[in-house]
């Protein structure tokens, strides 16, 4: 028994080095009920439901954890609760109210768990609350603040939609961006973490927009990225997971930007992807979630360290199948 104790232990302090498994998939390409045309990016709300952004079908689908299809709203238009190219999605904890970026409408919806309208904001242009092509939303831990991804700015807002301040310009220095394709909040600090594609880096600030640093560069090795999309910041250990699209891999990184891991490679097999865009975590921090955008489907996977218990044989046993 001494010895299952040490190994376990082992399992757990290296933990910043945890590989992911692939756990399960749903969808293809189409139209109906759990099929997707260029799903973009995924959130899950503190139920554990997943919804994901349905960028060709002009709509919104949610899912249970593993996957059931539970539901669906939108078409193409510019009503309320319609869509024109939907990319960003994140459901707000407490209030369990989901936002979308309505990319080429140029503004922010939001609505309850099942998808009733609640309200909107934005229009195009430049202005403070007006938009040019946003395309990620997040929301912060407490529900209170939405952070849009606004090309070359970052905007954040009251939870209906009140205009509260901003930051960014178009450029390659600190703060400054040319594309941005991510946005996500670190639950325990309130560090925002963006990710632009036009730079090839992430990105991070405080709550306020204050610059506290950055990593990525053009390429393909750990740490630099092609095309970077989704972003998403653990609950548990608050590291930073990119969707390093143009790669077709995962990275993750610790909060400041040190390389932990990756995996991925490019095709149409159990763990492989397509230009992945969106990630997501469970609340629990178990489950990873992947919008897999040109396979046209969501793929998820488990951190196998998640839950080792020392005294449990069976769990130590598992980790070497």
């Amino acid at each position: 028994m001494k010895k299952v104790l040490v190994i376990a232990a082992c399992f757990v302090a290296s933990a910043a080095g945890a590989a992911y498994g692939y756990a399960g998939k749903w969808g293809s390409s189409g139209t109906g009920d759990g099929q997707f045309s260029f799903p973009s990016e995924a959130d899950v709300t503190p139920s554990g439901n997943v919804y994901v952004s349905d960028v060709g079908n002009h709509r919104i689908q949610y899912f249970t954890s593993t996957g059931s299809f539970l539901g669906k709203w939108g078409s193409r238009g510019s009503g309320n609760g319609q869509f024109l190219g939907p990319r960003g999605v994140a459901g707000a904890p407490g209030s369990g109210y989901v936002y979308v970026a309505d990319t080429s409408n140029y503004r922010i919806q939001y609505f309850t768990s099942t998808g009733s309208f609640l309200g909107k904001w934005g229009s195009r242009g430049s202005g403070n609350g007006q938009f040019n092509f946003p395309e990620s939303v997040a929301v912060t831990a407490n529900g209170a603040y939405v952070y849009v991804g606004d090309t070359d700015r970052i905007q954040y807002f009251t939870s209906s939609g009140s205009f509260l301040g901003k930051w960014g310009s178009y450029g390659w220095g600190n703060g400054q961006f040319r594309a941005i394709t991510g946005v996500a909040v670190a639950p325990a600090s309130g560090n925002v973490y963006v990710v632009d594609a036009g730079t090839f880096r992430v990105q991070y600030f405080t709550s306020a927009g204050s610059f506290l640093g950055k990593w990525g560069y053009y390429g393909s090795r750990d740490g630099e990225f092609i095309s970077p999309y989704g972003i998403a910041v653990a609950p548990a250990s608050g590291y930073v997971y990119v969707a390093d699209t143009g790669n077709h891999r995962i990275q993750y990184f610790t909060s400041s930007g040190s390389f932990l891991g990756k995996w991925g490679s490019s095709g149409s097999g159990n763990g492989q992807f397509n230009y992945p865009q969106g990630i997501a975590f469970a609340p629990n921090g178990a489950y990873v979630y992947v919008s897999d955008t040109q396979n046209h489907r969501v793929q998820y996977f488990y951190d196998r360290y998640v839950g080792v218990v020392p005294a449990s044989l069976g769990r130590v046993k598992a980790l070497f199948r």
